[in-house]
């Protein structure tokens, strides 16, 4: 049997825009493949489970929530260690209601089970890993991502213009599709590390302060 790669190799006779071509269509058909696949990861078995046959906008942003947890990395300082959960925080008026805490029951992200907190500030965030901001702060968003400064809090919201205004990540509309966009270089400032492959499947990557992306 030949190896498993064999067919990526190209004939020495093949002519070389043919190979490119190919190429191309093999690394279109992964990163449709791989969106699939995170289709799939990013609603939770519960909601799967369902029977309604389409989730509400809170689930959905609930459940990309716990999730981003499974495709970021922290920096291993020690830093909200002290409660033993996984702390996903809301800050704000809080949209989800029972839905977020529904959705993280009996959750685990690196081993630790995963928990809902609400803050009145984001003072408060001391335990938290993720910080979901709400609408309601939109007037203070500066003064809110300000006193987030030093910290290694991955901060998401679907206040309109985001990842642009500073923040990480932040949830848009793509029809009546829930996606999100990134903001990389706020992300980096964190010293947090997003997969190659959320990044992938992210609408658009603003990879610096100056609202230039790249996909």
């Amino acid at each position: 049997m030949p190896p498993a790669h064999s067919s990526f190799l190209p004939d020495p006779e093949t002519p070389r825009y043919v190979v490119r071509r190919e190429a191309h269509r093999c690394q279109f058909r992964r990163i449709a493949a791989l969106a699939g696949i995170l289709c799939c990861i990013l609603i939770p078995r519960p909601l799967l489970n369902a029977q309604q046959t389409r989730a509400s906008e809170s689930q959905v942003k609930a459940a990309y929530l716990y999730n981003f947890g499974r495709f970021v990395a922290w920096p291993d300082d020690g830093a909200s260690e002290a409660s033993g959960a996984f702390e996903i925080c809301v800050l704000g008026a809080d949209p989800f209601g029972p839905t977020l805490d529904a959705t993280l029951a009996s959750g685990t992200i690196g081993g630790r089970s995963v928990t809902a907190k609400r803050i009145s500030k984001p003072q408060d965030v001391d335990s938290c890993r993720i910080l979901f901001i709400s609408s309601s702060e939109e007037k203070h968003l500066k003064e809110v991502l300000s006193a987030l400064d030093n910290t290694s809090v991955l901060t998401v919201s679907d206040i309109p213009r985001f990842s642009e205004r500073g923040g990480m990540i932040g949830f848009v509309l793509d029809g009546d599709r829930v996606r999100f966009d990134v903001n990389l270089s706020s992300t980096q400032s964190a010293r947090l590390t997003l997969s190659s492959e959320l990044l992938k499947v992210a609408t658009s990557v603003r990879k610096d302060s100056h609202s230039e992306l790249f996909r």
